[in-house]
């Protein structure tokens, strides 16, 4: 069991040496007088279970592990000598989904009120 908690503590330890501005902040790129810093959003989730035999039988414990991390860009910083401005990236594809989602609502509102507003009339 101590080689479990020592390798979860191993991994958190990682973990937030990862967990910084490097990680959200990208390397600035310069080009003819301007300048792009890209800027994304990063998580990062970890799950670590041990599980442990009864105390009748001998000592043996057993465990599992995982952790995974996401980016996700979010926008990109751009610096010239006249202005700073901040230019959010579009998912698109997000986007496209919350669309489909509320005209799938709407339609579905829609044809409720008018079967109860048919089936009053009849």
């Amino acid at each position: 069991m101590e080689t479990e908690i020592q390798r979860l503590l191993d991994s958190l330890t990682d973990l937030r040496r990862k967990a910084n501005a490097n990680a959200v902040f990208g390397k600035p790129v310069a080009s003819e007088g301007c300048t792009i810093i890209p800027v994304a959003e990063v998580s990062y989730a970890f799950e670590m279970g041990i599980e442990e035999e009864g105390a009748e039988e001998a000592a043996e414990s057993g465990g599992g592990g995982s952790g995974g991390m996401n980016v996700r860009p979010l926008a990109v910083v751009e610096v010239t000598p006249e202005s700073t401005s901040v230019r959010p990236i579009i998912d698109e594809q997000r986007l496209a989904l919350a669309g489909a989602l509320l005209a799938g609502w709407t339609v579905f509102w829609v044809a409720w009120a008018l079967s109860k507003i048919l089936s009053k009339q009849e």
